[in-house]
């Protein structure tokens, strides 16, 4: 381990796991500081500038400040492509990865598709990258996270129509879709006490959390828009918390929907329901 590396795990002992302290020395050294790889890899002393060096302390600062490196970093890996985040929009997890893989694999053909609650856009940018005879529209409340995602499609190419909607509000049944697909919150209000610092301090509330009385309150609705925008036939797809796999498959049963499937993640955790209209 080079000195720069040395001085990172030094600098961060006791504020993240050490499991994590080599992914972290690599890409403040290599992403953000711009170390060659080389030199980083084979264990080469680097000196850096005086500007590299106030660089890393205020990396390092905002670090033990527990704000994500995807922040930092001002980008996130999903799906093999890169995503701009910044605060006010959720950071992509690999469990949606699966999402997005699950519904790409069933949909081959697909017309159009729909992505509620959409951040970042990493969900219906993914889907409209790998679908291309698809047309992908995307609803979020968040100006700012409408806004990064508008960034995100012009980077990576890609022709997702972004709107802003408040999914409680008076919905037209404007469009009959192929596929509605949503990660909404599900975290509930009592599970807060279990969430590290770097999610519960940085990422938007709005983003993550339901309350305890009524941990499907998204779900629900969603469904219930789902029944007059869905074409018949049509798939519903949900990332849903882990403890409510059998209580959200119900509530679609008991609405009409049919084929509904709980799913498990590659933890064995439920994590994906889907169902026909």
């Amino acid at each position: 381990m080079n000195r720069l590396s040395l001085y990172i795990h030094q600098s961060l002992e006791g504020f993240y796991p050490l499991s994590e302290l080599q992914s972290l020395a690599k890409i403040v050294c290599l992403d953000l500081l711009g170390v060659d790889a080389i030199d980083f890899y084979s264990g080469k002393d680097i000196d850096l500038s005086e500007k590299k060096e106030k660089d890393l302390e205020t990396i390092l600062e905002r670090l033990r400040d527990n704000e994500p490196i995807q922040y930092i970093r001002g980008n996130a890996d999903f799906f093999g492509l890169k995503f701009n985040v910044a605060p006010g929009v959720l950071i992509p997890r690999p469990e949606t990865e699966e999402l997005v893989d699950l519904v790409i694999k069933e949909n081959p053909s697909v017309k159009r598709i729909l992505d509620i609650g959409t951040g970042s856009g990493c969900i219906a940018i993914a889907l409209a990258k790998h679908l291309p005879l698809a047309t992908v529209s995307a609803w979020d409340i968040s100006d700012k996270a409408l806004a990064i995602a508008e960034q995100n499609n012009a980077w990576l190419g890609t022709s997702v129509v972004f709107f802003r909607k408040d999914i409680f509000s008076e919905i037209l049944n404007e469009n009959n879709y192929d596929v509605i697909v949503s990660n909404p919150p599900y975290i509930t209000i009592a599970e807060k006490k279990e969430m590290d610092a770097n999610v519960l301090n940085w990422e938007p509330e709005l983003a993550l959390f339901v309350g305890n009385d009524d941990p499907l309150w998204f779900y629900r609705r969603i469904a219930s828009l789902g029944l007059n925008l869905l074409s018949f036939g049509g798939r519903l797809y949900f990332e849903i918390n882990q403890a409510y796999g059998i209580e959200t498959s119900l509530m679609l049963t008991a609405l009409g929907y049919r084929d509904v499937c709980v799913i498990k993640d590659l933890f064995g955790k439920d994590r994906i329901v889907k169902a026909s209209r």
